[in-house]
């Protein structure tokens, strides 16, 4: 039985470009694979909590820079929980919308609290970091409203993909499939750029399941 986790990073819940292609991909999926397991994770509803001094204290301690109290413990035991729900899963699901040329700042949160030493990744003084993930995949929807891969520099840069791209790796997934829809206004047909971003979602879909 696989367990995927849906993390949706737009708030703009059935309006979302990224969701509907996020959508198309698990009800293909699901289609397919009907004792798939989705865990929805809607970062605009979930309660995230702040990586305050306490965490940031705790997190130190992995590289030898004191140790840990109890108010530390505690809140060293809720980042542990949250990564729990992210690591126990086998396949991720990300929408994930470009604002100002990166990700949505609640995806950012997410992400700086789930990814501790010892957890998501490793460090060796010589051989330097390594993720801690295995055989684990990820399925990346993006969207933007303007700039795509290729445009001209006036049209914007990308810290979304490239970020998402580098953080997935940094923890060990390496199996990445990526799916478009960018942009979505200067383009002459953005309802076929849609339906072709849509198809390929769903072709995903099939060969996964």
């Amino acid at each position: 039985m696989t367990t995927l986790l849906y993390i949706v990073a737009s708030p703009r819940g059935a309006n979302s470009q990224s969701g509907k292609l996020a959508e198309a991909y698990l009800e293909a999926r699901l289609a397919e694979e009907e004792d798939l397991q989705v865990d929805r994770l809607d970062l605009w509803s979930a309660n995230l909590p702040e990586f305050d001094g306490d965490k940031a204290a705790a997190k130190m301690t992995f590289f030898g820079v004191g140790q840990m109290n109890t108010p530390q413990r505690t809140a060293w035991d809720q980042i542990v929980a949250m990564t729990e729900r992210f690591t126990m899963a086998d396949e991720y699901v990300l929408a994930v919308p470009m604002w100002n040329g990166g990700i949505p700042y609640k995806l950012k949160q997410y992400i700086d609290i789930i990814t501790q030493p010892g957890l998501l990744f490793g460090f060796d003084p010589e051989a330097g970091y390594n993720g801690l993930l295995t055989d684990k995949s990820a399925q990346v929807f993006y969207t933007s409203g303007v700039y795509s891969p290729g445009a001209p520099a006036k049209y914007g840069a990308d810290f979304h993909a490239t970020y998402l791209d580098w953080w997935l790796n940094f923890i060990g997934i390496t199996q990445i499939n990526t799916t478009r829809f960018q942009p979505s206004l200067l383009t002459p047909d953005p309802v076929g750029d849609q339906a072709k971003a849509i198809a390929n979602a769903q072709a995903i879909a099939l060969q996964r399941a």
